[in-house]
């Protein structure tokens, strides 16, 4: 039976973490959403054809890693998997237009879960973090933009977000508290750069659609979207 909280009704949906992602209906895409940094720069890494698997990001990043790997077993015997897409503010229009073209392949609507990492706390709680709000509503937005628009309250709230604050979107991501944490240094920071790993800075982060390429995951290996 349905649950009032699996959005079911809806093409494009949106939920938080790990356990959100669970509470959702099965999709044919799923778009994880991890701003600061792992989603910015994973598009980033297969902009360059770099491929990252997933084994490595979730030794460097694992609050938007963790999603991904969820996001890639089906949780209904013999279902189809998901496409599992990285997206950000910093590939926002490309994420969506992926999205476009997984549509047109299957020649039917495709249903669309978009997961906002968050941040984990140390004591284990999912903390709201206004960056992946803002990257999740950037890539509602770029699919209302394609008329794939039958969001859900969750998801227009985010898209409304977004387009109300796109002006200081850098203002926003730099005074976050994440964007403060990144500042002050982030043990992740050295585990990026020990993988060979180059972080998206905070300001790149902002950098709406400065990226035009879409990392899948892809058998454990995240590649770029083709």
């Amino acid at each position: 039976m349905p649950s009032q909280f699996d959005q079911s009704s809806y093409q494009v949906r949106l939920e938080w973490g790990a356990q959100g992602l669970a509470r959702l209906a099965p999709a044919d895409v799923v778009i994880v959403v991890d701003v600061l940094r792992f989603s910015s720069t994973l598009a980033d890494a297969v902009a360059s054809g770099q491929g990252r698997t997933l084994a490595d990001a979730m030794r460097w990043s694992t609050n938007g890693a963790t999603v991904a790997a969820a996001a890639s077993t089906p949780t209904v015997p013999d279902a189809r998997p998901a496409t599992v897409l990285i997206g950000a503010i910093r590939n926002a229009a490309a994420t969506a237009r992926a999205v476009m073209a997984v549509q047109e392949r299957q020649g039917a609507r495709a249903s669309v879960s978009i997961v906002a990492a968050g941040e984990l706390a140390p004591g284990g709680e999912l903390r709201f973090a206004v960056e992946d709000q803002l990257g999740a509503g950037a890539i509602v937005a770029a699919l209302c933009d394609l008329g794939i628009d039958h969001s859900s309250p969750e998801a227009a709230a985010a898209a409304e977000a977004f387009r109300a604050l796109r002006p200081g979107l850098r203002h926003m991501l730099v005074g976050s508290g994440s964007g403060r944490e990144l500042a002050d240094g982030v043990a992740s920071t050295a585990r990026m750069e020990a993988a060979g790993v180059r972080p998206a800075t905070t300001a790149e982060a902002a950098e709406l659609d400065a990226v035009d390429a879409v990392p899948v995951l892809n058998e454990g290996v995240f590649e770029r979207f083709r």
